[in-house]
């Protein structure tokens, strides 16, 4: 049964920890496992032999799409040919790592080992759910960059690429450390863990985490495609404010001139001995210049 094979522990005591560890368990491996989780993209994902036993730490990253945010939960394992102990750390404020679907999906009587593999595999499988969540979280930035303020939409590309930046110091690791099985460097001394199936299932999952590192520099261009857009966008604002600012120079200018010229202090100009008709003459010739450079403007579509 699965249950004999698979001990799942959740933020265990010392005592409880230590009854289900082999003897030989080094301190180190101990205080790791004991330590509470830690805050962001910490420790180090990891797969070692240590004689008898195999000491491992997995980071599953959780998307929440309605806070906007990432957060980590750890899982540490520990693998003999006869047991396979995980240790699921509680995030502050979160939900820990819950490996009842993976036992689900498993089958009786599988050796520890393969046992690894369904966790490493259901890792793996997170890791893509979580870019397909950043990929949507991508696509609504993009289709909100002409409803939000520029400072909104900056503040959320940064939040993007930090959070991009976080994944790959965990998924690298993680791809890493399975990569370590395939090559058939994590065993036990003096006897074959990790038979040549399971090895070649723990390829599978590789592949997995490859194609996540691939799709996640994708979804690094597609932020910086993003932050071209909005970045063209401001230009193109910037553009027509100018634009309008222009004509609105140019409608004055006339006028302006008009006004000076008619400002000068001439003996013989007319239109000083027209009377009222001079006056009606110069505020003729300023409206009409105005409504004709107007006109002009917004058929070029300048205001």
């Amino acid at each position: 049964m699965v249950g004999e094979h698979w001990i799942d522990l959740v933020d265990p005591t010392p005592k409880e920890l230590r009854s289900h560890l082999p003897e030989s368990i080094h301190d180190s491996a101990l205080q790791l496992l004991l330590e509470p989780a830690r805050h962001g993209d910490e420790p180090r994902p990891k797969l070692e032999s240590h004689g008898d036993y195999v000491f491992g730490v997995f980071l599953v990253a959780v998307a929440v799409p309605e806070e906007d945010t990432v957060y980590y939960q750890e899982v540490d394992v520990v693998l003999t040919r006869d047991v396979l102990v995980t240790v699921s750390k509680t995030p502050e404020g979160r939900a820990p790592y819950d490996p009842s679907a993976v036992k689900a999906a498993c089958k009786e009587d599988e050796p520890p080992a393969k046992l690894v593999y369904r966790v490493a595999d259901d890792v793996a499988e997170r890791y893509l759910n979580l870019i397909d969540s950043l990929d949507d979280e991508i696509d609504e930035l993009e289709d909100r960059v002409e409803d939000w303020s520029p400072a909104r939409i900056r503040e959320r590309l940064s939040e993007l690429r930090h959070d991009i930046l976080h994944i790959r110091r965990t998924l690298g690791p993680t791809r890493d450390a399975v990569h370590r099985v395939v090559d058939n460097r994590v065993d036990l001394e003096g006897a074959e863990l990790f038979t040549r199936d399971v090895e070649l299932s723990f390829g599978d999952v590789y592949d997995k985490l490859l194609r996540a590192t691939d799709r996640l520099e994708l979804s690094r261009d597609l932020v910086a495609g993003v932050r071209d857009y909005e970045q063209a966008k401001i230009s193109n604002d910037q553009n027509e404010v100018v634009k309008r600012l222009t004509a609105i120079a140019s409608i004055l200018l006339l006028p302006t001139f008009i006004v000076g010229l008619y400002g000068q202090n001439f003996l013989k100009m007319p239109e000083y001995h027209w009377g009222i008709w001079g006056y009606v003459w110069s505020w003729g010739l300023i409206l009409g210049t105005t409504v004709l450079q107007v006109w002009y403007f917004r058929r070029r579509k300048w205001l």
